[in-house]
């Protein structure tokens, strides 16, 4: 019996930082020689709210470059681009006529969103879970990473897929694959170095609240000295009235690869002015071989665009099969 397949998808929004590299990334490339992974970059649904269409191929070459710079292993996973895979879109259409109006609006990260946007609110906002279904179903994905903000879209998924064997499938014989929720292991939670109550994010306006992946050493030596602390000398984890000097702590932890006590241990009687420039080398030398690697890969643009070349040629030969077997069901001729 084969490995179970994963597929996941992530948007080429620029400013990937420690939060998602120490939360997610790391524990996913640990992980990944389990399953047979489909990992695409999902330009398509990064159009959805408004963007910069001056940054969206390089930051979709950044996104591809980082992902194999922090160690996806192209024996164990495929790395493409969505929207270089025609299928996407199509089935997308082809389910859209099938999902009733009412399971699109009822979305959580919709209703959230449109708030936002007011007036400027897309007809992609409200139709990207169907080509998030559409991502996933296209290849017969087993097992689809989510943290708690998806789990509605995957609920959404399985409806539709559910739906559409119901309507034009035989009982024996499903169209569409339900995917399963793959709950790994729980990242880190990073916190932001302005407020230590709240989670380290791209979309935080101050860029001194995150230490991005391509930061510079002085970036990094700048924002680490620049970030909030507390005036009380020696350093503990977990004291709720110290969120700051946690989230700090933790992070020295993760990045040097020392275990909890060892920090403790080797912290609890530093003052801010010792422990800064600790973590601030500390940083610098686990990002290193991140950013060296990142450099390689972007050097050498004819390799990256032959990695993004193979795996959108493995990508179309699962998606084309599984489009042709909807078009199938659904009552369509095929081309002569």
């Amino acid at each position: 019996m084969g490995k179970q397949r994963v597929l996941s998808g992530v948007q080429p929004t620029g400013n990937y930082h420690l939060g998602n590299y120490l939360g997610a990334i790391r524990n996913w490339v640990e992980g990944q020689s389990e399953y047979e992974n489909y990992l695409f970059v999902a330009d398509l649904h990064a159009i959805t709210v408004p963007h910069d269409p001056t940054m969206l191929a390089s930051d979709t070459y950044t996104l591809a470059a980082l992902y194999l710079a922090c160690g996806l292993d192209l024996n164990h996973s495929t790395i493409f681009v969505q929207s270089h895979v025609s299928a996407h879109s199509e089935l997308t259409w082809l389910l859209n006529c099938i999902t009733p109006l009412n399971w699109l609006e009822d979305m959580i990260q919709f209703k959230e969103k449109a708030v936002k946007q007011g007036e400027n609110v897309s007809a992609g906002l409200l139709d990207y879970p169907v080509l998030m279904s559409s991502d996933i179903l296209l290849y017969q994905a087993d097992k689809v990473p989510v943290g708690e903000d998806q789990k509605q879209h995957l609920e959404l998924t399985r409806d539709i897929a559910a739906r559409l064997n119901h309507l034009f499938g035989k009982p024996d014989q499903p169209v569409l694959k339900l995917p399963d929720p793959l709950i790994r292991k729980e990242g880190a939670r990073v916190m932001s170095l302005a407020d230590g109550t709240r989670k380290m994010s791209k979309s935080d306006p101050s860029d001194l609240s995150r230490i991005n992946l391509l930061d510079t050493p002085e970036q990094i030596q700048y924002k680490i000295k620049r970030c909030k602390t507390d005036p009380i000398r020696g350093l503990t984890f977990d004291d709720p009235e110290r969120p700051e000097c946690n989230n700090l702590l933790t992070l020295y932890m993760l990045l040097s690869g020392k275990s909890k006590e060892a920090v403790t241990a080797e912290c609890q009687d530093m003052g801010w002015g010792q422990f800064k420039p600790l973590l601030t080398e500390t940083t610098i030398n686990a990002l290193k071989p991140i950013q060296e690697k990142y450099q390689a890969i972007m050097d050498d643009r004819s390799y990256l665009e032959s990695v993004l070349r193979d795996g959108r040629e493995k990508a179309q030969a699962i998606a084309n099969q599984t489009l042709a077997q909807v078009k199938a069901a659904l009552g369509y001729s095929m081309p002569l």
